[in-house]
C-alpha cells in the first residue's frame, strides 16, 4: 500500500505561514522553517504586549493627570484620594483627556475636590 502524505493540507499550512510573515526581513519572509519560528515569536510578543499596552496607557494617563493637577497646586495621589472621597467616579482615561484637551473642565473638577 503506498504512503499517503496529504500534500494539499501541508502546502496550505505552509502557505498560510508564509502569507502571515510577508514583509518580514530577509529569510524570515520566504524560508518556511525560519518564517515559522519568526511567526511564533511574533505571536508571543503580540500576546505579551496586548497586556503591556494596558499598563503603558495607565502610566501615560497618570503622568498627564499629575501634570495637570500640579498646575493647580495639588499632587496626583491627593487628587485621586479626594476624588474618591467626593464620590466622583471618573476613570483615569477620561481625566487625562480632560487635563490635555479641556483644561477648563479639568480645573473645575480640581476646584470641586479642593
Amino acid at each position: 500500500m503506498p504512503r499517503s502524505v496529504n500534500a494539499v493540507a501541508s502546502r496550505r499550512r505552509r502557505k498560510k505561514i508564509l502569507k502571515a510573515t510577508k514583509g518580514y526581513f530577509g529569510a524570515r519572509s520566504n524560508v518556511y522553517t525560519v518564517a515559522k519560528n519568526a511567526m511564533e515569536k511574533a505571536l508571543q510578543y503580540a500576546y505579551r504586549d496586548r497586556r503591556n499596552k494596558k499598563r503603558a496607557f495607565r502610566r501615560l494617563w497618570i503622568a498627564r493627570i499629575n501634570a495637570g493637577v500640579r498646575q493647580h497646586g495639588m499632587n496626583y495621589s491627593t487628587f485621586i484620594n479626594k476624588l474618591s472621597q467626593n464620590d466622583i467616579e471618573l476613570n483615569r482615561k477620561v481625566l487625562a483627556d480632560l487635563a490635555m484637551n479641556h483644561p477648563d473642565a479639568f480645573k473645575s473638577i480640581v476646584d470641586k475636590v479642593k
